[in-house]
């Protein structure tokens, strides 16, 4: 079922909530500039196993409203804090991709993890985004060609083979967002950094990268794991920055074997 929940004035973020009756919650923060659907391939699965599956538009992306402002890496964590609260989530894995892996630790220093119990980072824009030359680049095919912007991340994204019409249907995907929405986070993932938000989070933390990740490179999944607390760090062999997709089948298992450990 889709519903929206309002988050701040005016702002309402869109829930695809799959399997409300499951006994068990995890809760995705999909990368930008995505939506919910990214995690088709974990929806189709888990809720099957028991799972109730809560996939959340952050403002500017997706069904959501997109408002003008709002997107630092505080006010989107507020919002998700709003929106757990509103929902009354209680020991949910909180699952965050890329950027929404930043926000998701955020989240975990800014709010205390509440209604968190598990994290798991998957390919995580953390502690730091982009580069001010990678972020200059984006900011101005944004303002001139987003379509080229979308086509360019959609190959670089994968490290294997995707077919025309899932590259059609991930392309799309990201134009659903505002293009204000998208050069904002640029600028956040440009000018934030994390570093010490990742000493304040206080639950197990699963880390997945893909090895041959051109977005996020590899070597910051080890900053990840040697600064929280109680973290472990799977490499995937296959993948690049589509890890949840292209091993799905093993990503599937990781996250359900981490959230019933």
């Amino acid at each position: 079922m889709g519903y929206f929940v309002t988050v701040d004035t005016g702002v309402n973020l869109y829930v695809e909530d799959i399997n409300p009756g499951g006994s068990k919650t995890i809760v995705f923060l999909h990368g930008w500039p995505l939506s919910h659907k990214q995690f088709e391939y974990q929806y189709n699965v888990l809720p099957a196993m028991g799972f109730r599956c809560i996939g959340i538009d952050w403002r500017g992306f997706g069904k959501s409203d997109k408002p003008i402002s709002g997107y630092t890496f505080n006010r989107l964590a507020d919002d998700i804090r709003t929106l757990i609260g509103v929902l009354q989530l209680k020991n949910v894995t909180l699952v965050g991709h890329s950027t929404g892996g930043a926000i998701a630790i955020r989240y975990m220093s800014r709010h205390n993890g509440f209604g968190v119990s598990k994290l798991v980072l998957v390919d995580a824009a953390a502690p730091t985004g982009f580069t001010t030359e990678t972020a200059n680049t984006f900011l101005k095919q944004i303002s001139n060609d987003r379509p080229k912007m979308m086509q360019d991340i959609t190959d670089a994204f994968f490290f294997q083979y995707i077919t025309k019409p899932f590259s059609d249907w991930f392309f799309q995907m990201g134009l659903e967002a505002a293009n204000w929405s998208t050069a904002a986070i640029v600028n956040t993932l440009r000018d934030e950094k994390l570093y010490a938000d990742l000493l304040k989070v206080n639950v197990p933390t699963l880390i997945v990268h893909g090895i041959h990740d051109k977005v996020i490179p590899f070597a910051q999944a080890h900053e990840l794991n040697q600064s929280i607390r109680n973290s472990q760090l799977v490499p995937f062999q296959y993948s690049g920055h589509g890890a949840f997709w292209e091993e799905r089948d093993k990503f599937n298992k990781l996250v359900t074997a981490f959230h019933n450990s």
